[in-house]
């Protein structure tokens, strides 16, 4: 029977039938459907999100009606209102953005697909279930990748993200293979009471097994070595999708590392942080300096992503050290989601309307599109970790955890990078509020400043009041590791 809290299963029913049905109103009503789907789509998100908002802020453990698959828990739910709200945000600026684009229905109904991928991905408890959740997020984003299908750069885009999706989608099958073979199962409770038993002759193969699966996520987490896809693919997509990508697919990719490592990490915690800590850096470091000498708004965008996976990274390096790890992790992936969504989705309009992503689209953009200019510096701030924005304080948070769990260096690390960042983040505002331009006014599209305004509202409050996300991170913590001790 299924129980009135069981969120993870009525969030993917609700989708689930509206994804399904979208391309059918196409084929039934043609064009005059796509506002029904417009809606039907939007409908089915803010369900979605009210369900998980319930969920997290309950922090009551429920138990699912697929216990062995997906676990009803508050950092499931968490992590599944991040991907809902950032999907929702790009939903409703894509009425703009894609409007007039032929195959509107099934562009929504990728989209839930996509949601519903992410969603199945928080919650899975089960190698094989991450495996298939990856896959049903992975595919519909390689079709949105590719969605402009007359723009050169959109299909390179698309062949790329499909040639290395697919490399990184077999090395994780390899990777939970490899596990199965060692411990006989496939479920995340099975296996953590399984490894401490195994022999030491089978250690070479867990830490295989661990380095393939970290390899096969490493392409959604944005992650050096795996990041030569991004600027590529950010920049070819449409934006929108860009921000999709970058903001809500990255955090189901966390929500899976979280719970994959919280089960190896009992085994051989130094060698793996350790490991993790120099990915951290080069990934935070690579992203900065990359960024700096980019020309268009979308790759430096991208890059700043992958950087802001590096920051993220110092959450899982000290998981077995301090809980202001997976605090910070949490704290941080939201106030990131929001930060980047907004960041990306006012590039998209920029885009929209200019047709260009080149940084010398952005000279004087404050006196013809006032809104959307004084919303991207906000998020650009924020993503800096300007106080007292949220940026500012979970990044505080992580550079606390490196330190409280003995990864000092790191820390010092964030903070040079921070500092590198600041570099680039603050030319793009320059350009917009000290540069002139040859552009007369432009009219910003209603729902589209809506959206950009509703997240710079969110990064305000939540800059201005951090103890509310930060209480939230820290309950979701504690329930979590008192589950799943690290």
């Amino acid at each position: 029977m299924l129980h009135s809290l069981d969120t993870p299963l009525i969030v993917l029913i609700v989708l689930t039938s509206v994804a399904v049905t979208s391309p059918l109103y196409g084929i039934i009503f043609g064009k005059k459907s796509i506002k029904y789907v417009q809606y039907l789509t939007t409908i089915s998100l803010l369900i979605s999100l009210v369900l998980l908002i319930s969920s997290t802020l309950s922090l009551t453990p429920q138990e699912s009606t697929v216990p062995h698959l997906l676990r009803n828990d508050t950092l499931g739910s968490f992590f599944s209102l991040m991907v809902i709200l950032v999907t929702l945000f790009v939903t409703i600026t894509s009425f703009d953005y894609m409007k007039d684009n032929s195959n509107e229905n099934i562009y929504y109904s990728l989209l839930l697909f996509t949601a519903i991928g992410m969603t199945m991905l928080s919650f899975a408890v089960d190698l094989l279930v991450i495996f298939v959740a990856w896959e049903l997020m992975s595919l519909p984003t390689f079709i949105l990748a590719g969605y402009n299908k007359r723009d050169k750069l959109s299909n390179e885009a698309a062949v790329k993200f499909f040639i290395l999706g697919a490399l990184s989608s077999g090395i994780l099958l390899y990777g939970i293979s490899l596990m199965f073979g060692i411990t006989g199962s496939t479920n995340l409770d099975i296996i953590s009471q399984s490894l401490p038993t195994v022999s030491a002759d089978m250690l070479p193969f867990i830490i295989f097994s661990t380095i393939s699966m970290l390899a096969g996520l490493g392409l959604k987490l944005s992650i050096v070595p795996f990041h030569m896809w991004i600027p590529d693919a950010y920049e070819g997509s449409p934006t929108t999708i860009s921000a999709l990508l970058s903001a809500a697919t990255k955090k189901a990719g966390f929500a899976a590392a979280i719970r994959i490592f919280a089960v190896i990490f009992p085994i051989f915690s130094f060698d793996l942080a350790l490991a993790l800590s120099i990915v951290a850096l080069v990934t935070m470091t690579v992203g900065n300096l990359a960024a700096l000498t980019q020309k268009s708004i979308t790759r430096m965008l991208a890059y700043s992503s992958i950087a802001q996976a590096g920051y993220l990274l110092i959450g899982l390096v000290v998981l077995p050290y301090s809980d202001l790890g997976l605090l910070g992790l949490l704290y941080h992936s939201f106030n990131h989601a929001i930060l980047q969504a907004s960041a990306f989705l006012a590039a998209a309009l920029v885009r929209l309307k200019t047709s260009s992503s080149s940084l010398d689209s952005y000279n004087g953009l404050s006196k013809v599109m006032p809104i959307t200019s004084f919303c991207l510096a906000l998020s650009l701030l924020g993503l800096a970790g300007i106080p007292p924005l949220n940026g500012f304080w979970s990044k505080l948070v992580l550079f606390a955890a490196a330190v409280d769990g003995g990864y000092t260096w790191l820390a010092l690390a964030g903070l040079v990078n921070s500092a590198i960042s600041v570099a680039y983040y603050l030319l793009v505002i320059k350009r917009m509020y000290m540069d002139e331009t040859s552009l007369k006014s432009i009219k910003e599209p209603f729902l589209f400043i809506s959206i950009l305004v509703f997240a710079s509202v969110v990064i305000i409050v939540t800059g201005l009041l951090p103890n509310i996300l930060y209480n939230i991170s820290e309950d979701i913590t504690l329930s979590f590791l008192s589950n799943n001790p690290v």
